[in-house]
Order: structure tokens, then sequence, then C-alpha cells
């Protein structure tokens, strides 16, 4: 099934954070907090001004991006756990650094 979000809604999935800390203690699942960082699936065409032109969306497909802890609806499309929200609710883009790039 393929699924596209209406005005300036997106689809994200959420990205799971790592099961040890950083002393290497295990974290069990019951402790987990949601993770509040993910990866854009799919975005609207954009919402419209007060003139009806439509402002398209600053994310696209493919963007890691942080949100608000209980930000957006949870849905299950195609046996994914997504989250669909509008694009207010995200906080801003996660870029990779030059260091990040060559060491990919």
């Amino acid at each position: 099934m393929k699924f596209r979000p209406l005005h300036d809604r997106v689809v994200v999935r959420r990205i799971e954070a790592e099961e040890k800390t950083a002393g290497g203690i295990i974290i069990p699942d019951t402790a987990k907090e949601k993770p509040q960082e993910g990866e854009i699936v799919a975005v609207g065409p954009g919402a419209r001004d007060e003139s009806g032109k439509v402002v398209a969306l600053d994310v696209k497909a493919g963007d890691r991006v942080l949100f608000g802890k209980w930000s957006g609806t949870e849905v299950r499309i195609d046996g994914q756990d997504l989250l669909i929200m509008k694009e207010s609710d995200i906080m801003g883009v996660i870029e990779k650094t030059a260091e990040a790039q060559k060491a990919a």
C-alpha cells in the first residue's frame, strides 16, 4: 500500500535509540523512552497561504529529523509503526557534518 499525506503533513519512521549507554549498561525495553528522532518517509504537497498558493514543505523524504516527545499520531501501515505529524511539529533536520560524510 502507498500512503500520501495531505497538505503540510509528513510521515515519519522512528529511529530506535541505542540499547546500551556510553558506559556499556544495557537498557531494558521497559526503561527506554520513545525516540524523538526519525526519518521522513513521505511528505504532503504543502499548505496553502492566504492567496491559495501552495507553499512547499522544507523537509523531504529521507531527511533525519527531531520532533517533540508527544508529536504526531501513531499509525500502523503495512506492518510498520509510523507517525503522522504536521511539519510545524518538527524541530529541525539533522544534517551530516563533513567528517561524518567522509567516514560513511
